[in-house]
């Protein structure tokens, strides 16, 4: 049981790392950010870059990772919302040219580093704890700890800062954002450079479960989306919940049924979630992007 606990605290907070900088950018740039895998793969290869050529310390390998996601964030502005902000279907040319950009990043990444698995260093040691009888290991609770961190400042960050304040103006009416001041292009560009760094921290932290790869961000991407969407798009708080929900789904599947049956029982939590609540957990109202 304190496994299956542990796997979920974990999974959960990984989950929303990824999932709030999808919810993120929808919420305040009316995008799904289908390049969010790509960045999280390109994280790990900047963390695991940084390692083998400046410093394997824990600080270096987490800014590294950080500031490789940012980049990707800043990438992504450039090509994809400079070019197609303002004109006619933007969410869904956004949507492909997003794809298309993580398509291409991965097959860079292929052609660059090839095929061959990279292991990070183990940034929060190699130590175990006992609790209740169970082993648990440094690089779990280390990443639960820095999640937790990470997510607490963000939450309150979004509440009292001036970027909070933009992006839940754009979210409700961007007309009327415009009008008060608020600058579309420049919240983007932190908006997508704060989700970038976010997914590059949980690339960072899953790096010595599933290692780095050209696709390493697939997986993630998947289950972020999931949680994006059981937490209602636009919401960060229900992407949180949800991937609380997401991680105990997991967790608990993976020890006491199997880890085949975890993706069945979380799309089949998702479809029951979304026949009850089609918006979500906390999902914002479709209208407000009208």
């Amino acid at each position: 049981m304190v496994t299956a606990l542990v796997s979920t605290i974990n999974l959960a907070a990984i989950y929303a790392l990824v999932a709030v900088g999808i919810s993120l950018t929808w919420s305040g740039l009316s995008v799904l950010n289908l390049g969010h895998g790509m960045t999280f793969a390109v994280a790990g290869y900047g963390a695991w870059w940084t390692s083998e050529h400046i410093s394997a310390s824990a600080p270096a390998v987490v800014l590294g990772g950080l500031v490789a996601g940012a980049a990707v964030g800043v990438l992504i502005w450039v090509v994809v919302f400079l070019f197609l902000d303002g004109r006619p279907g933007f969410a869904f040319r956004s949507l492909i040219a997003t794809l298309a950009l993580s398509l291409i990043g991965t097959n860079v990444l292929l052609e660059v580093f090839g095929a061959n698995l990279r292991a990070l260093p183990q940034i929060f040691g190699d130590n175990t704890f006992i609790v209740a009888g169970t082993a648990v290991t440094s690089d779990k609770t280390g990443a639960i700890t820095c999640a937790a961190i990470v997510l607490s400042l963000l939450v309150v960050s979004l509440k009292r800062s001036r970027l909070g304040l933009a992006v839940r103006a754009l979210s409700q009416n961007p007309d009327g954002a415009g009008l008060v001041g608020i600058n579309r292009s420049t919240v983007a560009l932190a908006i997508l450079m704060v989700s970038g760094a976010l997914a590059g921290l949980a690339g960072v932290l899953l790096a010595p479960t599933f290692f780095v790869s050209p696709t390493s961000g697939l997986l993630p991407l998947i289950e972020g989306l999931i949680v994006a969407l059981l937490g209602g798009l636009g919401s960060v708080g229900g992407a949180v919940v949800a991937a609380v929900l997401m991680g105990a789904t997991a967790g608990f599947t993976g020890v006491c049924v199997g880890g085949q049956y975890v993706l069945m029982m979380q799309f089949a939590l998702i479809a029951i979630v979304l026949l009850v609540r089609p918006r979500g957990l906390a999902g914002i109202l479709e209208t407000t992007r009208a």
